[in-house]
């Protein structure tokens, strides 16, 4: 394996039962990268990442991370290198938040960030885990996570239940660590979250692989939505083709979805007489549920 590729997933299958969880997905992420795993509740994801930590096994394929594969013996060293984050996972409803921590620091040593992650995340570590609200048990694990400065981060939904201040926060810090070189490879099903703050994306529908895509490419793909106002009635039989499609009818006009390039569009209109018209690009959202509905 490339020592730019951090984490590399072959064949991967996980059946339960006659369930398909995951369903012969591969994919590989890069140093320094953020990588963002999409896909609606139950796709796949969660059991994803328990895979790629070895907490479960799979049926076959392989996941190799700092070029060791999760089933070898040594692959300890590479947890060693991993902070990771799983709702609810590695949390003791008995213990206190510094009970955690301690903990953490007799496994992994001293954190040289402790303090600094208390304060930004403004955690008071007193109280017992059973009595912590949604977001305050979110902000335990990611302190956790993030505490012994790992070379690779994995996040299963890392803002879920935080205000939104602190999830820019959040995002803060993973490019942040991204531009140091941390490889982050978070799942999620916020769309605007992965826009904002991944490099590249796969998009999971029913435990296999839509897509594996630079954030770039996605944006770049040519869905325009156009709101368009006629001067005089016209028959949208003669603007529709294979690419152009009529999504509702509006007051003396109508909303209309195009794929490819814009500019075609443009000239098909031109001998019409337009009162005004609106253009504005697909967001990520738009287009994944473009891809998902494939």
């Amino acid at each position: 394996m490339s020592n730019d590729i951090v984490l590399k997933v072959q064949n991967l299958k996980k059946y339960f039962g006659s369930v398909k969880a995951i369903d012969n997905i591969s994919f590989e992420v890069e140093k320094g990268e953020i990588f963002g795993f999409l896909g609606p509740n139950g796709a796949g994801k969660t059991t994803t990442i328990r895979l790629l930590l070895d907490f479960i096994r799979a049926q076959s394929g392989s996941v190799e991370i700092f070029e060791i594969k999760s089933t070898e013996s040594n692959f300890y060293e590479a947890r060693k290198k991993i902070g990771y984050l799983i709702a609810g996972t590695n949390l003791v409803e008995s213990w206190t938040g510094r009970d955690h921590i301690d903990y953490q620091q007799a496994l992994f040593g001293h954190s040289k960030i402790l303090l600094s992650l208390l304060k930004r995340f403004e955690f008071d570590t007193s109280p017992r885990v059973k009595t912590l609200s949604t977001g305050n048990r979110q902000k335990l694990g990611l302190i956790m996570a993030l505490m012994h400065e790992p070379e690779l981060l994995v996040m299963d939904e890392p803002t879920v239940g935080l205000d939104p201040m602190l999830q820019e926060e959040v995002y803060r810090i993973f490019k942040r660590l991204s531009q140091k070189g941390v490889t982050i490879f978070m799942s999620s099903h916020n769309l605007p979250e992965v826009e904002k703050v991944c490099t590249r994306v796969a998009m999971i529908k029913e435990g296999k692989l839509i897509t594996v895509r630079k954030i770039s490419d996605l944006e770049g793909k040519k869905i325009h939505s156009v709101r368009i106002v006629f001067d005089e009635p016209i028959d949208q039989k003669n603007i529709e083709d294979k690419n152009i499609k009529v999504v509702k009818e509006i007051e003396d006009g109508l909303q209309i979805s195009v794929k490819g390039d814009i500019d075609s569009f443009i000239k098909k209109i031109a001998k019409l007489k337009v009162k005004t018209i609106q253009i504005s690009q697909a967001n990520l959202e738009e287009i994944f549920f473009e891809f998902y509905r494939k």
